[in-house]
C-alpha cells in the first residue's frame, strides 16, 4: 500500500479536521507515493523508536505525539531532532502523526478510557467543534429513487439523532434539452424532454460531503446530475476533548484508584481527594487534561482522570471538592497504541501488510 492509502484509513479513524488549531498532524516526514508493507505504531518518535523501526525494516511509523510541534529553523544531524530526521530519510521511513484528532475522534483515546472504566451515557467533556450540517437536494428518475437513496445513506447522509437513512422524497416533473455532444439517459438531442422525477433531500454532515456526493453521482443514471446544497442552522454533532459518564456501580475513590491502577498497569498514581469519597460520575482526558477541571465540575463529575497535574491545580481541585487521579501522561495515552494497531488491522484487507507496536517505553519518568 502507498502511504497515501494508509493516510486515508487514518483519516477514517482520526479525521484531521478534528485537530486543535495549534496542533500539527498528518504526514510529517516522507513521500505520499512511497510503498509500505511494514507499519509500526508508537506513542513518540524519539531516537530509540526510530532505531527500533530501522532494525525491524519498518516503512511507516504512526505516532500519537508529533515530531514537529514548533517551527524548525535548522536541522543539524548531530543534534537530537536532526538525528531522528536523518535516520528516517536515510532508511526511507515515513512518519505520520495523529494527535489531538485522535483524542477527540469517536472511538479514539478518550472513548477508549471511558470504555475501560465501563462508563455509561458517555458524552463529550469539553466541546471544541460543532460539525456543520448541509441540506442535499437531488433530482432522481422514479425507477432509481431507492438506488440513489441507499447509496447516499450508506455514504453517511441522512443521520438524525439515533436514526439513519432519513430522507424525504416528493414527485415532480423534470425538463431538459440534450445539446450536441451529450449522451442523454432519456430524450433526444435538441428536443425538450419531460420526465417524472423525485426531489430527494436529506441532511449531510460536512465531513462526509465529498463521499456522499461521489456516491450520489456514481449511483445516479444521468450524465449530468442536478443537485443543490443548502447551508442549515441545525446544530451538528459536537466534538471535543475528554469524556464524562457514569460508573456502572458507585464506588469509593480508593476503589476507583485501585481499578485505574490495574487497568493502566502503572506502578503508582497521584491522587487528590478523600479515599472514602463516593464516586458515581467520572470525567476522563488522556494526556494533559487539568485545564478541563471546570468542565468536569460543571458536568457533575466527582472525579477527573487525567495527567500532568500541577501543585496549584491540585489545590484548586481540593477546594472545589473534585477528586483527581493523575495517572501519568504515558499511561493514559500509551494504552491506546495496541488498540490503534487493531483498528488499522480491521481496516486493511491486504495480508502482506504487517502492523507492529513499538516495544520501546518512551516514558521519561521513573517511579521509585
Amino acid at each position: 500500500m502507498k502511504v497515501s492509502e494508509l493516510m486515508t484509513i487514518m483519516e477514517d479513524i482520526a479525521p484531521a479536521h478534528l485537530a486543535e488549531e495549534w496542533d500539527h498532524v498528518g504526514l510529517q516526514v516522507g513521500d505520499l507515493n512511497q510503498e509500505t508493507e511494514r507499519i509500526m505504531i508508537a506513542l513518540d518518535a524519539d531516537q530509540r523508536v526510530i532505531e527500533e523501526a530501522v532494525s525491524k525494516r519498518i516503512d511507516l511509523i504512526i505516532t500519537h505525539h508529533p515530531l514537529f510541534f514548533r517551527p524548525v529553523q535548522k536541522l543539524l544531524f548531530h543534534q537530537p531532532l536532526g538525528k531522528i530526521v536523518s535516520l528516517l530519510i536515510k532508511n526511507d521511513i515515513a512518519l505520520f502523526s495523529a494527535h489531538t484528532n485522535l483524542d477527540i475522534a469517536v472511538g479514539g483515546i478518550n472513548d477508549y478510557l471511558a470504555e475501560l472504566l465501563d462508563l455509561r451515557d458517555v458524552t463529550v467533556l469539553a466541546e471544541t467543534k460543532e460539525e456543520a450540517l448541509l441540506k442535499l437536494v437531488v433530482f432522481v428518475p422514479v425507477d432509481y429513487l431507492d438506488q440513489v437513496r441507499n447509496a447516499i445513506s450508506e455514504a453517511g447522509a441522512g443521520h438524525i439523532g439515533s436514526y439513519s437513512h432519513c430522507t424525504f422524497a416528493a414527485p415532480g416533473e423534470g425538463t431538459f434539452v440534450p445539446l450536441p455532444g451529450t449522451n442523454p439517459f432519456v430524450g433526444k438531442l435538441g428536443q425538450l424532454e419531460k420526465t417524472p422525477e423525485y426531489r430527494l433531500e436529506t441532511i449531510v454532515p460536512a465531513s462526509v460531503l465529498n463521499q456522499v456526493i461521489a456516491a450520489m453521482i456514481s449511483s445516479h443514471p444521468y450524465e449530468e446530475v442536478a443537485y443543490d446544497l443548502y447551508p442549515t442552522a441545525l446544530p451538528g454533532a459536537a466534538d471535543g476533548l475528554g469524556r464524562v459518564g457514569s460508573l456502572s456501580q458507585q464506588m469509593t475513590l480508593n476503589q476507583l484508584v485501585h481499578k485505574v491502577k490495574k487497568l493502566l498497569a502503572v506502578e503508582g498514581l497521584r491522587v487528590v481527594g478523600e479515599g472514602e469519597k463516593q464516586i458515581s460520575r467520572v470525567a476522563v482526558c488522556g494526556g494533559s487534561g487539568m485545564s478541563l477541571l471546570k468542565e468536569a465540575q460543571h458536568k457533575g463529575a466527582q472525579c477527573l482522570l487525567t495527567s500532568d497535574m500541577k501543585y496549584h491545580e491540585a489545590q484548586e481541585a481540593l477546594a472545589k471538592g473534585i477528586a483527581v487521579i493523575d495517572a501519568d501522561h504515558f499511561a493514559t495515552e500509551g494504552i491506546f497504541i495496541s488498540r490503534l494497531a487493531s483498528l488499522l488491522k480491521n481496516r486493511i484487507s491486504k495480508d502482506e501488510i504487517t502492523i507492529l507496536t513499538s516495544e520501546i517505553n518512551t516514558n521519561p519518568w521513573r517511579f521509585y
